[in-house]
């Protein structure tokens, strides 16, 4: 993996494609630790810990987007919610990326596996039952 400038508001030119996700992946990775109070193990730790805080800020848009609080009523939107999720996706992954240099084929394996276990069995259900009742078979 090559070398990536760190993210800087002044430095646009520096940025990476914002679709390319892992190489934004990597620059935020670059761009925290640079700036990080804490290194090793303990920064590792406070960065998976960050986690529970952006889940807590879902919650929170949640809460406000469907007006539980009654003090506070609709505070939030849908897209509030939307946008807390994506924060807790971005986390996870620069989480990642700290435990591994190789966070990109971690996640890819993984994925592979959950979406065979689910969405794999799932086809094979369905196409089991399709058998079973007759449907699909001529």
């Amino acid at each position: 993996m090559s070398p990536i400038s760190p993210i800087s508001p002044s430095d646009p030119a520096g940025s990476p494609d914002p679709t390319d996700l892992w190489a934004t992946v990597d620059a935020l990775w670059t761009w925290l630790d640079s700036r990080s109070a804490h290194r090793g193990r303990e920064g590792l730790l406070l960065r998976v810990l960050k986690l529970s805080e952006e889940v807590g800020e879902v919650a929170q848009a949640v809460i406000g987007a469907t007006g539980q609080n009654p003090r506070k009523g609709v505070s939030h939107t849908w897209e509030d919610v939307q946008a807390e999720l994506c924060d807790v996706a971005i986390t996870a992954l620069v989480a990642l990326r700290t435990l591994t240099p190789q966070a990109e084929a971690v996640f890819a394996e993984h994925l592979a596996r959950v979406e065979e276990r689910s969405v794999g069995r799932a086809v094979e259900r369905s196409v089991e039952r399709a058998g079973e009742d007759g449907a699909g078979v001529r």
